[in-house]
Formats: structure tokens, sequence, C-alpha cells
């Protein structure tokens, strides 16, 4: 299916759920905020949120530094 992810369409296959599209990024949950079509989601809905094809996907992922 085609999404758009930060931007950039992107084909990704095996992929039902924002937790499967982590995993297959290799992403940690904990580490990163994702806004679906505009609507900024906990990680607690990551699982329950099913995809579609066409669907924004912006990824913001934590740096620690010092």
């Amino acid at each position: 299916m085609i999404l758009t992810i930060n931007g950039q369409e992107r084909e990704i296959t095996q992929v039902e759920t924002l937790t499967d599209l982590l995993d297959q990024l290799q992403l940690s949950p904990e580490r990163i905020v994702v806004e679906l079509n505009g609507q900024i989601l906990s990680s607690e809905q990551h699982r329950a949120s099913r995809l579609v094809p066409g669907d924004k996907i912006e990824l913001v992922q934590f740096v620690g530094g010092g």
C-alpha cells in the first residue's frame, strides 16, 4: 500500500497497524511520536490504528544527548 511518511510517498507491504509499521521501520514506540492523518496518537493507540492506502503519517523520534 502507498503511505505518505514524513512527506514522502512510500510503498509499504505486510503492515496492518501502526505497530506493524514501526516494527518494519525498526523504530521504538517508546521513543517516537506518531501523527496519523493530522491526529497525534498515544502509544496505546498504535496497535488499534489500522492503516489504509493514502494515510499520512508523521514520525518524530526523540534523540537523547548531552
